[in-house]
Parts: C-alpha cells; structure tokens; sequence
C-alpha cells in the first residue's frame, strides 16, 4: 500500500521532514528559498523532490507538474520566525512575517486532508497573534483549525527545552476528527538528559580545512549495552531509500560526520572549564550544560543577509569548549547518519532552524492513525 505523501514547506534540512518519513509518511516534495540550508535535505532524502523556489510564487501549475495531479494528504512546515522572536529586535514590519500568509495560502491551493505549521512563541503574543489569525482565514471554513499548543521538545523524547507554537489543522471531510488531547506527550516517553544523549560521541577533531571536510570521527570502544537507549538509536542506519550514501557506509564503520572542534584561547578554554555546569558564562553568555539536565534551546544565527552573526552555543559539561555539531544534533533530536554541512557555522544554523525530529515524528504518528482509522472504515 503506498505510504501517504506530504509536502515540506520552508524544508530547511529537515528536521520535520525526518520525523514525517520516520511517522510513515512519504515526503514527495520539500520546498525551501535556501539552496545552502536545503543543501542537507537533498543528502538525507535522496528520492524526495527538493525544490529551491519562493513559496511566495507557487502557484497551482507548478504543484500540479510536481505532484503529477496527485493531492497531498499532509503540508507541513515552520515558516521563518525571526519577526516574531522574542529574541531580539521584534520588527513588525519584517518581510518574513508575511510567510505566515503564504503557508495557508499554500494550504489552501494543495488542499490536504490535514496540516501542521510550527513557529515560535512570540507569534501568540499582543501584536502579533493577528497576523496568525488573518492567515488562517484564508482557509477557512473548509478546515477545522486547532487552537494553538504550545509543546516543548523535552516533553516529546528530545533533551532540549526547545518550546514552539503548533499549528493543526485538518479536513472533517477527508479524514477523521483531531482534538488537542490527541498531541499530548504518553507515559511511555521516557525524559532524556544531557548524558543519554552525549556521552557516547568522539572527542572533537581539527578541521582539514578542505572544502567538503565533514570531520569524521569513530566512535570510542564501549560496549553498545552500556550505552543508553537513545544513544543506541541514534547510530543505527537510515530506513532504506534515506541518507547518504557516503555517510551511511562511513556509520558502518563506526563513523559520524560534524565532530569539528573549536578552538578557544587558553583564557577563555579556562574560562569555560571552571565554569560551574548549569551557569551561564558572563561574557559568551553560552550555558554550560548539566550531564543530568536539558540543553536549552540551540539557536540558528543569521544569514548573510542579517550580518552572517554566530549563534551562542552550549559549553560542553565537562570540556573548556562548545559543543559540536554532531552534540547539537544529538542533542536536537537527528540521528548520527544525517549529515548536515562541512562548515560549522551553516551546520549549526542547519540545526538551530529545525524542527526536532523526536517531536515531528510524534505528532505525525498521531495524524497517521487517523488517517488509517478512516481508511479501515471506508473498507469495512
């Protein structure tokens, strides 16, 4: 039976995309203005479409020519939010406010049986929850549209206070009723530390410096029982049809990508040594992890055309350093065979930008079930 297709809106590298495929959806088309952050989603996702074109500009014609006439059962995407952040300068009149409106719009044009938009908190808030509600209008009444949640990733398998506003909606029509109680986090997610989600990896390595050095290190000779569940997860292949290729036969030979290390001074390496785990460091303003807590949320930086600013990144609980690309990924919830960037600065934004796979897999399951439920109902 073919799997239900989605389509990916403002994809990035896909971090919602991964847990749509890990839920048993197929991702038939990803759309991202971003070649660079998109350049990871055409990596790990070799069989999906990943379009580079303003969603702004979509029309009808061009769905039809990707799809081959077929509707989409599901749209999913996290239109950029840096105008609605509480981080930071607000700006009301940021151009990308506007891609709230053109994801519904987009929604409309596909008409799907459901979809799920994520964003950040500020976008409830007095002065910006209108711009929401106007967008939501243009699909009404066709869809029913939940009130906002707002779930932190914590709650949902990944070690990341990561918080965020969803979106869902769905068509009474196509496929059978949600409700709010149907995202709550079960009993069966166990919470996940620092630890869990670290302590396994490599120590950092020094950069080639080459043009697609991916800075590859093995993993350290523990036996697998010793380590934790997550930890365990997170190095087992790709379903098949996914990643790549390169990143998967190096995982075969106990490889992972992104293990670039920084280099501090020896002042501020110090600095961050003495750091007590849970502090946040006065002048980088960086958070020293705790081994038994939570990584609070990774932040994505700027683009070229924002002054290309660098994120301020974890200092690693033990270690007089930052965290790694491949910890921010573990971290955020990608497992080690998703391969993100040879630079650390487009990785990190990569992963800052993404919607944590742990929670997108878990709220697609659900929407799966109802999906399924309906199918076995028109059978009967």
């Amino acid at each position: 039976m073919d799997k239900p297709i989605i389509v990916d809106l403002f994809s990035g590298c896909g971090g919602f995309g991964l847990g749509a495929k890990l839920a048993g959806f197929d991702c038939r088309v990803a759309v991202d203005i971003d070649e660079t952050l998109q350049s990871a989603y055409r990596l790990n996702f070799p069989q999906t479409q990943a379009i580079q074109a303003d969603i702004g500009k979509l029309e009808n014609s061009a769905w039809r020519f990707l799809l081959r006439d077929r509707k989409p059962d599901g749209v999913i995407g996290g239109p950029p939010c840096q105008g609605f952040s509480r981080i930071g300068k607000r700006d009301a009149e940021d151009p990308r406010n506007s891609l709230i409106g053109h994801f519904f719009r987009q929604v409309a044009l596909l008409d799907p049986k459901f979809f799920i938009m994520e964003n950040v908190e500020g976008l409830l808030d007095e002065g910006t929850v209108d711009v929401l509600m106007s967008a939501i209008q243009q699909i009404t009444p066709r869809f029913r549209v939940l009130d906002p949640m707002i779930i932190k990733a914590s709650d949902y398998g990944a070690p990341t206070t990561r918080t965020r506003v969803i979106v869902v909606g769905y068509n009474p029509n196509k496929m059978d009723a949600l409700s709010l109680a149907d995202f709550l986090p079960t009993s069966d997610i166990k919470p996940i530390t620092v630890k869990d989600a670290i302590a396994d990896l490599p120590m950092p390595v020094l950069s080639s410096r080459k043009k697609g050095d991916y800075s590859w290190a093995k993993y350290p000779s523990i036996e697998l029982k010793s380590l934790s569940e997550y930890a365990r997860a997170a190095r087992k292949l790709p379903p098949k049809n996914m990643g790549w290729d390169v990143s998967v036969d190096r995982l075969m030979d106990r490889y992972s990508s992104g293990h670039e290390t920084t280099i501090h001074t020896e002042k501020v390496a110090a600095r961050y040594a003495a750091l007590i785990p849970g502090k946040v460091d006065p002048v980088s303003k960086s958070t020293k992890l705790k081994w038994d807590g939570l990584c609070p949320t990774l932040r994505a930086g700027t683009g070229a055309e924002k002054g290309s600013h660098q994120a301020v990144r974890p200092i690693h609980p033990d270690e007089g350093r930052v965290i790694t690309v491949r910890e921010a990924a573990r971290l955020q919830g990608f497992p080690d065979w998703f391969a993100f960037h040879h630079t650390k600065w487009t990785s990190f934004r990569m992963i800052g930008n993404s919607v944590s796979p742990k929670v997108s897999e878990f709220l697609l399951k659900q929407i799966l079930s109802k999906i399924d439920s309906l199918k076995l109902q028109c059978a009967a």
